[in-house]
């Protein structure tokens, strides 16, 4: 398997493709795979959410065309290199930012997936948890050639799982979904405005941010400005589809407050559809997604520890890696103990702020000031 993803991704794939399938697999955790973040984010402004989306789009394909063009001409491909061209002496900051949001993103989908599985599999929690932690580790042990193919297959079945969810959702639901955008249908948003939509466009993006460490050991495939840019604009139509779908289904409820109140909105959007093999699916899907954004976010804090390492002379072992990930999954599973709700609502707003201070602002300035002379 190692050796033929090896071949695969040393083509076009690999500079254009794989970039945009690393950052998808990694932002489903935390973008939008329960329904709760784009409530949040996006549903809860009504028709006025599809400013959210157009701000999302535009956004993620400015911040991806950037960081693959930033990356491939400082040939910085791990984020302590990358942060050091754009916040300089201040990195320190932004390595104590991705390691709480990675933590936190984990957390809010061990307490998705664990429910989940609880309510639909009869498994308990702890048993689906600990499944998971396996499972990490085993990939961290095996290193980056597995996990490009892992992620390549997962996003994959992945996306073909929610542009199934979202077909019975709309099928089924169309007539509601007409009637959200009529005058009427407004009425059941009263304080949603344009502007409050716009924000949390930019609030969504500010804390996926997170995502764009994973994908830096994927870009030294790039080889020219042509290259960055097709694949920014592939990442970037990857990264919103899904929350544009996931938006429209639950615009379709909008009379309902059991989805829009629900800790995990598409497991009551899909139960209401008809259930059965829809939860069952749906349940296995939270696993594998809590598994692929797990994996993302620890292989880049690894290998941010494995660079420094490197320099001083040693370096992380096999087992090494696989026990730093495990452990970072089980610090994960402890703090979701707090709720998935409180976790997206107060915990992602923050730090979506703070992401746009410590890198989308000097991506936007320092970063694009770099590209411009280097180019």
């Amino acid at each position: 398997m190692t050796g033929f993803f090896g071949r695969l991704s040393g083509g076009a794939f690999g500079r254009l493709l794989l970039p945009g399938i690393v950052l998808q697999s990694v932002l489903i955790g935390g973008g939008y795979a329960s329904g709760r973040e784009v409530v949040e984010f996006g549903a809860r402004f009504g028709v006025y959410g599809a400013g959210a989306v157009v701000v999302v789009f535009i956004g993620f394909i400015l911040m991806a065309i950037l960081t693959f063009e930033l990356a491939r001409l400082s040939r910085a491909y791990e984020y302590k290199a990358f942060m050091r061209q754009l916040i300089g002496r201040a990195w320190p900051a932004f390595d104590l930012l991705f390691g709480t949001m990675a933590v936190l993103i984990i957390a809010v989908m061990a307490s998705a997936a664990a429910n989940i599985m609880g309510q639909v599999l009869g498994l308990p929690a702890a048993v689906g948890t600990g499944l998971i932690i396996i499972a990490v580790g085993t990939l961290c042990y095996f290193g980056t050639t597995l996990i490009e193919g892992f992620k390549s297959i997962g996003t994959g079945l992945l996306y073909i799982a929610y542009l199934l969810f979202a077909a019975v959702v709309l099928a089924q639901q169309w007539p509601q979904l007409g009637s959200a955008f009529s005058t009427d249908g407004m009425e059941h948003f009263p304080q949603a405005t344009a502007g409050a939509a716009l924000l949390a466009g930019i609030i969504y993006v500010g804390y996926n941010l997170a995502v764009f460490p994973t994908v830096l050991f994927t870009l030294h495939r790039q080889q020219s400005s042509r290259d960055t840019l097709t694949a920014g604009v592939i990442a970037g139509v990857l990264m919103t589809l899904p929350f544009a779908l996931t938006w429209l289904c639950l615009l379709a409820y909008y009379q309902n407050p059991a989805v829009f109140e629900a800790p995990v909105p598409w497991l009551v959007m899909l139960e209401d559809a008809g259930g059965g093999w829809l939860l069952i699916a749906f349940a296995l899907v939270m696993g594998w997604t809590l598994l692929e954004t797990s994996v993302g976010l620890i292989h880049a804090l690894l290998e941010r520890v494995d660079n420094n390492l490197d320099r001083s002379g040693g370096g992380l072992s096999r087992p090494l890696r696989g026990i730093l990930g495990a452990g970072v999954l089980l610090a994960a599973a402890v703090l979701s103990q707090i709720g998935i709700i409180a976790l997206i609502a107060r915990g992602y707003t923050i730090m979506g702020y703070l992401f746009i201070a410590l890198f989308a602002l000097p991506l936007m300035t320092i970063g694009l000031a770099r590209i411009l002379r280097r180019s």
